[in-house]
């Protein structure tokens, strides 16, 4: 039996108390067998000074519009690698980092770039736009990313991440509905459930970026503002940083939208969300209309001029998800069938990994996930979620400032990072034991060692690559460190999937978007007119 531990009265005021949440999950273990996992990491092709690539997304690799593994995101050398849903940890990092292989193979003398922020720049219009062909389905995909590109800029939409996707079994939830007397379809139980666990994540998911923001600093190029810059410290050449900072990517300098601020997007029920997200990209800008539809030579820039062209044009930390059907949004598609998984968007790339992300990532992830799954998740309301943003934002700019206070969700009190921290393992542990079933197994090595980095700040992903970039400058660490991964990752032989596999699903991707292309029977026009309802 786990000895669940008593947290002590002031503990009790910074974390909820999940003892017995604890207690009924250590009940019944096999409720968690069978987490579905999901990894999306973006990368930029470089050259190998650093320079991003002006080469378009190669043609062996397939299309970016049809290939269910390598596509584009903003950039024609913005990749991204996309697993599938997998059940087994070693077997999804595997799968993942066999993409990577293939595709290190396939870039000459290009590689991937190992940061979030992008390297030197030095023009961004020239920054290519990923391009996915004549079909209808294509152009809107091109011009939702010139909607970006003219509404944000270009710097901003090549900053990379890792997306997590993450699920509970359905045995879970079952069991969580038999708990409370929950006669409701289980759909409705699994949604209720997967928002309490976002609410959750935004109250307590500062922890993320404080162990693993990977991005203290940036090339100089990235920032035309110089008032921010002069308050950066700097080597002399072209690298600068905030002394205690684990995630510009996160920060207001980084991958995020000030004019977003004002959505009421609600997370304390499903219909509150959909309707919230759909308001949205039904209230017209008077920013964006300023900018109009067409530039002076008649051509598209953005698909509408409402606050969000499409739902995904939400920036969110976390999202609640579910697959779509063809044609379909993603919020008629949680309207269906309820909330499926959940999509973890704060990670940045993990410099110290070829593939972008690590397996203690994963496990701490999935442990953490669970954790906000149990506990109590009280409603919040607009002024309640600004104000954990709050901690986000001091962790993100100040986190491993020695003594760094934290605000208690009410306002009335601060508690000091660490402590909040060293309470949270604590009910990670337990959960992690749980998920081992045996003593000393991966989880609870995981929690061991990140919570060493609770004490020592300087331990976590963002100390240890800035003492790196200190050393090297921003794009000669990055230099550095790409050219390393590049030759590993192209010695390396396959291990689940084969040469065959890949020029197979590579043609077959080709195939369809040329089927695509073909079965267009409406104009552009038509085509976005049905797709707006």
């Amino acid at each position: 039996m786990i000895e669940l531990k008593r947290l002590s009265p002031r503990e009790v005021s910074v974390l909820p108390d999940v003892t017995n949440a604890l207690r009924w999950l250590q009940q019944q273990p096999q409720l968690l067998t069978g987490i579905g996992r999901g990894i999306e990491r973006e990368s930029l092709r470089v050259r190998a000074d650093g320079a991003l690539s002006e080469q378009g997304h190669p043609a062996a690799l397939g299309s970016a519009l049809t290939h269910d593994w390598i596509i584009t995101d903003f950039a024609e050398a913005l990749m991204e690698f996309v697993t599938p849903v997998d059940r087994d940890i070693p077997h999804l990092l595997t799968f993942l980092r066999d993409l990577h292989r293939h595709v290190a193979k396939k870039l000459g003398d290009e590689r991937l770039w190992p940061f979030s922020i992008p390297g030197k720049i030095t023009d961004p219009q020239t920054i290519e736009l990923a391009n996915y062909g004549s079909s209808n389905l294509g152009q809107m995909k091109h011009i939702y990313r010139q909607g970006l590109k003219h509404r944000y800029g270009s710097l901003m939409q090549v900053i990379s991440g890792i997306h997590y996707n993450f699920s509970l079994p359905t045995a879970f939830w079952e069991a969580r509905a038999t708990a409370e007397n929950d006669s409701r379809p289980l759909q409705d139980v699994a949604s209720d459930g997967y928002l309490g666990l976002i609410r959750n994540y935004y109250r307590f998911g500062w922890i993320i970026p404080y162990l693993f923001g990977a991005s203290p600093a940036v090339c100089e190029s990235f920032l035309s503002d110089t008032s921010v810059l002069e308050t950066m410290e700097s080597d002399g050449q072209g690298t600068r940083w905030f002394p205690y900072a684990t995630s510009l990517r996160l920060s207001d300098l980084g991958y995020t939208n000030k004019s977003q601020s004002g959505l009421a997007i609600s997370f304390n029920s499903l219909d509150e969300y959909v309707v919230g997200l759909k308001q949205a990209i039904a209230t017209p800008s008077a920013a964006y209309e300023k900018m109009g539809l067409f530039d002076a030579q008649q051509r598209r820039i953005q698909l509408n001029t409402n606050v969000l062209q499409i739902e995904n044009e939400l920036y969110a930390p976390i999202r609640p998800k579910r697959v779509i059907r063809r044609g379909e949004a993603p919020s008629d598609a949680l309207q269906r069938g309820g909330i499926e998984y959940i999509e973890v968007r704060s990670l940045d790339i993990n410099p110290f990994s070829a593939t972008g992300i690590s397996e203690e990532q994963v496990r701490f992830l999935d442990v953490f996930l669970v954790w906000c799954a149990l506990i109590d998740s009280p409603d919040m309301d607009a002024a309640q979620l600004n104000f954990v943003k709050g901690n986000w934002n001091s962790v993100i700019m100040q986190g491993r400032k020695p003594g760094l206070s934290l605000k208690g969700e009410c306002g009335q009190h601060n508690f000091s990072l660490q402590e909040a921290g060293l309470a949270l393992f604590d009910g990670l542990d337990t959960i992690a034991q749980i998920l081992d079933g045996e003593p000393n197994g991966p989880y609870q090595t995981t929690c061991q060692r990140l919570r060493g980095m609770i004490v020592d700040p300087e331990s976590t992903y963002s100390g240890k690559i800035l003492g790196v970039i200190k050393q090297e400058g921003f794009v000669g660490s990055g230099v550095t460190l790409a050219e390393n991964y590049r030759q590993a990752l192209q010695q390396e032989p396959l291990e689940i999937l084969t040469e065959d596999i890949f020029a197979k699903k590579a043609a077959e991707s080709l195939a369809e978007q040329q089927d695509i292309e073909a079965n267009d029977t409406l104009t552009f026009e038509q085509y976005l007119a049905s797709r707006n309802g």
